[in-house]
């Protein structure tokens, strides 16, 4: 595979992620540990039948168990939270709080050793935090207690894919088809936590079901895969800078769905966030 068609096929992964909030949406009210191991029992089957038609299996069997747990944790952590957090506040401004992972990706690397913080980062942390001080202020509408917990979940949310993608690069590489090895113990962990705190509400109707199947499918099943070969194949740095588009075709898609309302608030604060994690990375 070309450098050019590993980006290209990389760069799937975004447009799938940015229709991970109008699905999980779609998926209500399908309690968030359960819709997490429907969704990852649809992305580690749909991985393990790719590795096996690829040849792949005998590379899983070098993977060290410490990749794979923690590869693990960090699928499951980061979706259980932001299932819950679109469960509790509304999904635009809940999803542009999660998305604040770029920037903090930025961040943290920046206290690696040998990496420092740089004036960018520092302009880039304002104003992305800026952008999520003002969802979680209500803008015009006026701070709203209610949504609070949905709002510290999805920032938790955003702490723990950004503190996952910067540990990681400390356990080295590990194939493409470990994520579907991920997929499936996230699969197992989410069944066995689901039935033992939460109560069974499966997908309601077409619309339901179709959501659910759709996020298996594309943003929690080939968004990983993809995103995956074109990091490791593509070019990077391309690729970087295209995921913080994220946050903004996110958006545009819940409104033009109509399950955002279109405001100045909301797009001064999808602005503030996207153009603070690209000045951070551009910094770097």
């Amino acid at each position: 595979m070309t450098r050019t068609k590993a980006t290209a096929v990389g760069f799937v992964a975004v447009l799938l992620w940015a229709l991970l909030a109008l699905l999980t949406v779609g998926s209500a009210p399908t309690p968030p540990l359960l819709l997490n191991a429907i969704c990852f029992t649809i992305g580690g089957t749909l991985g393990l039948i790719w590795t096996m038609r690829t040849g792949g299996l005998g590379q899983l069997r070098e993977v060290s168990w410490k990749v794979y747990a923690f590869g693990s944790v960090g699928l499951f952590g980061y979706h259980a939270l932001y299932f819950s957090a679109l469960r509790l506040a509304p999904a635009a401004e809940a999803g542009l709080i999660a998305y604040l992972w770029p920037l903090l990706i930025v961040l943290f690397s920046g206290l690696l050793p040998g990496e420092r913080l740089r004036p960018g980062h520092m302009v880039g942390a304002v104003l992305g935090f800026a952008g999520a001080a003002a969802i979680i202020t209500g803008g015009s509408g006026g701070f709203q207690l209610a949504f609070l917990p949905g709002y510290i979940l999805a920032l938790l949310c955003a702490l723990t894919w950004s503190g996952y993608s910067v540990l990681s690069r400390l356990l080295g590489s590990a194939p493409t088809s470990s994520v579907a090895v991920f997929c499936v113990i996230t699969a197992i962990a989410s069944w066995g936590l689901h039935f033992a705190v939460e109560e069974t509400v499966w997908p309601q109707g077409t619309l339901g079901w179709a959501s659910t199947l759709l996020l298996g499918l594309g943003p929690v099943g080939l968004a990983f895969y993809v995103w995956d070969i074109g990091v490791k194949q593509g070019d990077i740095q391309m690729l970087g800078t295209s995921s913080y588009a994220a946050p903004l075709l996110s958006t545009l898609v819940l409104v033009l769905a109509g399950v955002a309302e279109p405001s100045w608030a909301l797009a001064l604060s999808a602005a503030l966030i996207t153009a603070g994690a690209a000045i951070a990375a551009k910094s770097g």
